[in-house]
């Protein structure tokens, strides 16, 4: 008798133990304590959370063989000598481009193993090439 009260309070002890907990809404909060299920990732130009998705800015991508297309959104500082790039299957976040001269052309630096430039397209919009191709636009 005292075994199975024994095997049964085990029993239902080990239970207890191994019901996992709900997630904590917003529990995903990154290193800059953006939440990444409510869509928000770290801009390193803003020096804050944003959503791509929400920005004025937005491209989209060209010629994917995958089922879906993605997007991307583009963000510059104040005097517009630096440009942000959310680039979705990327290692990182996001790129910063530098704007080359005086023109409106914005290049990737050397320390970025692909070249990504981002030119004016049409009247108000943009393109990003990838190692001179068109990525989005």
């Amino acid at each position: 008798m005292k075994k199975t009260i024994l095997f049964t309070a085990m029993f239902l002890g080990s239970l207890t133990f191994a019901q996992k907990k709900a997630p904590v809404v917003g529990g995903d909060r990154d290193v800059h304590g953006c939440i990444g299920s409510a869509g928000y990732t770290y801009s390193q130009l803003r020096n804050d959370c944003v959503r791509v998705f929400e920005q004025k800015i937005k491209l989209n991508e060209v010629k994917s063989d995958k089922s879906y297309t993605s997007m991307t959104a583009v963000i510059f500082n104040k005097s517009m000598s630096k440009a942000e790039i959310f680039i979705p299957d990327g290692n990182a976040k996001s790129i910063i481009l530098d704007r080359q001269g005086t023109g409106k052309i914005w290049k990737s630096g050397s320390h970025i193993k692909e070249s990504y430039v981002l030119v004016p397209y049409k009247k108000k919009g943009y393109q990003i090439k990838k190692d001179d191709v068109v990525i989005y636009q």
